[in-house]
């Protein structure tokens, strides 16, 4: 995922903010706490060139002399070996120091095609093992156990409804299938295994099945869809405090998003009548985001190019969309 130019957090020094152009850090840092300015800092001037007749030593004796506070004849700070200028920020020269080479990040960082642990480098002091986690539109991603309790509210409320709608059929249905399995228990409790003789349902309630399956697809498509292409939130996602945005805008998913979105999981429903495959994708479905890094998408949101983040506690904490305010902690 590309992150965007914009001041950011300088990773390896948390006090300070440097300029992120999409492929690497430009310009010196600034302190955490100062407004940056707009568009990226001006060019540096390039470093000063040390003649070919001048020892390393006196370069580097005269740059620590040089420096406002140092008495004559003192090395540098603790941590500056003889071959390593001072940090950016410090002294005249704004380049980088004597030893760095090529680079364009402190030593050891090498060549970089996105901030720390974003590209080939997954690891970084300060961030154990991977990057820090992305906040799409400046909100947190939900967790796994906020989004599995808003989808129990919803089947809870969705099940009711069925209850309501769709009990007469599931007990037509139930009627159907009551001799065959009354027999089948009581032969059991002999210990007669034999199926033969058993009373079967009649053609009637293969009919109630498809009826019911699709009372019930019916059901769950109208209660999450509308409320999903409004505002992102079910009434289960509403009481967790997360909700569904698209990748490209913070900004409602319309009808066609939401339907999308929701027929990856919904509409294998009907397929319950097939020996419960529908039942056995819905599962993959719901488990996706377990296994899905960095934005922890599920099939559904895949489909629909969404992902469910949190909702702020209070408004004042929504991300701005001044310009002018610096864009996020990390890049």
């Amino acid at each position: 995922m590309s992150v965007q130019p914009g001041w950011y957090v300088d990773p390896a020094d948390t006090e300070t903010r440097r300029y992120w152009d999409g492929e690497g850090w430009l310009g010196a840092p600034i302190p955490v706490d100062a407004t940056p300015p707009d568009g990226p800092p001006p060019p540096e001037p390039p470093p000063a060139p040390v003649g070919p007749t001048e020892p390393a030593t006196s370069a580097t004796r005269d740059a620590v002399t040089a420096a406002p506070g140092w008495p004559p004849q003192q090395g540098p700070p603790p941590g500056y070996g003889p071959q390593q200028g001072p940090p950016p920020g410090h002294g005249p020269q704004q380049g980088h120091g004597p030893g760095w080479g090529p680079q364009t990040g402190p030593p050891g960082w090498g060549p970089q095609t996105g901030p720390p642990g974003w590209g080939p480098q997954t690891s970084h002091p300060g961030w154990p093992g991977r990057p820090p986690e992305p906040r799409p539109h400046g909100h947190r991603l939900a967790g796994y156990g906020r989004r599995l309790a808003a989808r129990v509210i919803d089947f809870g409320l969705v099940f009711a409804l069925n209850v309501v709608v769709n009990g007469w059929f599931v007990w037509r249905w139930a009627q159907e299938w009551a001799p065959y399995w009354q027999e089948v228990f009581r032969r059991a409790a002999r210990g007669d295994t034999s199926a033969e003789g058993l009373p079967l349902p009649s053609e009637q309630s293969n009919s109630l099945l498809v009826a019911i399956l699709l009372i019930a697809t019916a059901l769950w498509l109208a209660y999450e869809v509308p409320a999903m292409a409004a505002g992102g939130q079910t009434v289960g996602k509403r009481m967790m405090r997360i909700r569904a945005v698209p990748i490209a805008a913070d900004q409602p998913l319309g009808i066609r998003r939401a339907l999308s979105r929701w027929s990856t999981l919904g509409l294998p429903t009907l397929l319950w009548y097939c020996a419960g495959l529908g039942l056995v994708l819905q599962l993959v479905d719901a488990l996706s985001p377990l296994f899905d890094h960095p934005l922890r998408m599920a099939l559904h949101d895949k489909r629909a190019q969404t992902v469910v983040v949190e909702v702020p506690s209070r408004p004042e904490s929504a991300p701005s969309n001044d310009s002018n305010q610096p864009p996020g902690d990390t890049p």
